[in-house]
């Protein structure tokens, strides 16, 4: 019991996934129905190699997340032949995604066409040119011990 305002009352704890309870009566009626929840990480991991690989980039890897990271589930690394391609399979991707599972996805290096990152949450992308690419050489950072090269796509 809680003290409010000078009177006592008592304070419901209520487990808002497992039980709910009928408005008319009070009375508990079971389990909640589940939330729609959003496309599975691997439905977006398939779109966006689909998207990328229909744009013609090229060295697409695929790296699994899984297990090794909290940011996202995988990671997706390609390149364009140029500053303009690399703009435009990432301009591209983020209007599949929004048009074909309604995720809006957060960019960023889009203006330069240089190294373009997309966060679509359970799925990051990474393009560059070939040059920024081979530079940063983000396969390496995020590869198991042992592993030279991701299977590409």
């Amino acid at each position: 019991m809680a003290r409010c305002g000078g009177h006592l009352s008592a304070r419901v704890l209520e487990d808002p996934v497992l039980s709910h309870s009928d408005p008319a009566t009070g009375l508990p009626v079971g389990p909640r129905p589940a939330l729609s929840e959003g496309p599975t990480s691997d439905a977006v991991l398939a779109l966006v190699l689909k998207s990328v690989d229909d744009d013609k980039a090229e060295d697409i890897v695929q790296i699994d997340l899984r297990g090794r990271s909290d940011v996202a589930d995988h990671m997706v690394i390609c390149s364009g032949r140029s500053s303009r391609q690399v703009a435009a399979i990432s301009e591209k991707l983020a209007d599949r995604l929004k048009q074909e599972m309604r995720i809006s996805v957060r960019m960023e290096g889009k203006e330069t066409g240089d190294w373009v990152l997309i966060d679509a949450g359970d799925v990051i992308v990474h393009v560059f040119r070939p040059e920024v690419r081979e530079f940063y050489q983000l396969e390496k950072m995020w590869l198991p011990a042992g592993v030279t090269r991701a299977a590409q796509v």
